[in-house]
């Protein structure tokens, strides 16, 4: 039996099994001067307002190396959206080398995000002990719930 769905219908249907599988493939990445880095905030990727939580990124330089927190003199900043010009950032979290699968000693911090909205997180880094990369600065966008 030959079914008649028309070629619009048919078209949406072969969206619907991608669309229930984004939300899993929901790591920020982002890539500034061949540095390329996915931010990964424990537990889920979903912070909330007032508790304590794990951010780390997982950082690679051209080729696929994976840059540790010992080879870049690393910063994190973050800021409230809308973000100014000149704004100053609500918090300096200190980065500490973690451990996560094959990533090691990869830069990671704790964080509190005082009150529900969206903040930006950006890393900025430049290269130390013999490593070669480029400086670069990547921003991330989180969204806290209540």
């Amino acid at each position: 039996m030959e079914l008649n769905i028309p070629s619009r219908i048919a078209n949406s249907l072969l969206l619907v099994p991608i669309l229930f599988t984004i939300p899993a493939l929901a790591h920020n990445v982002e890539i500034s001067n061949q540095v390329a880095g996915t931010l990964h905030i424990e537990p889920d990727d979903n912070p909330r307002r007032g508790e304590k939580v794990q951010a780390w990124f997982a950082l690679t330089s051209r080729g696929g190396k994976i840059v540790a927190l010992s080879e870049c003199n690393c910063q994190l900043s973050v800021y409230t959206l809308p973000r100014s010009q000149g704004d100053q950032p609500i918090v300096n979290p200190i980065l500490k080398a973690v451990n996560v699968g094959k990533y090691q000693e990869i830069p990671g911090a704790f964080i509190t995000f005082p009150k529900m909205g969206s903040y930006e997180l950006e890393l900025a880094g430049t290269a130390n002990n013999g490593a070669n990369f480029q400086d670069f600065k990547l921003n991330y966008t989180v969204n806290v719930l209540p």
